[in-house]
């Protein structure tokens, strides 16, 4: 947490609440909470992430779940859901994302 916290430039206590407030997701491995490096942009938190979390959330997923679906190399795409939020086709994994909860 504290190198996110120095990439984003902010304290560490800020990095807990994006992560409570689901604007970023972090998981826990071998007792280190953990955020994916993709998700960190050279301007912030990757722009879409934080609405593409609320779907999937929404949609019934954990922390875990989510992560995973992100990570899941998906043929239409270029790459997993994580690295087309980081590309142009953010309006599409959006919409991935929404057809999980129907």
């Amino acid at each position: 947490m504290p190198d996110v916290a120095e990439r984003l430039g902010i304290p560490v206590n800020r990095v807990h609440q994006l992560v409570r407030e689901r604007k970023i997701l972090a998981v826990r491995t071998d007792g280190v909470l953990r955020v994916p490096a993709d998700f960190i942009s050279d301007d912030g938190v990757v722009k879409h992430l934080p609405g593409v979390l609320t779907v999937l959330h929404d949609a019934g997923y954990n922390d875990e779940e989510a992560l995973r679906w992100l990570y899941t190399p998906d043929d239409t795409l270029p790459g997993t859901p994580a690295e087309a939020l980081r590309g142009n086709r953010a309006t599409e994994v959006k919409r991935r994302a929404q057809a999980l909860g129907f």
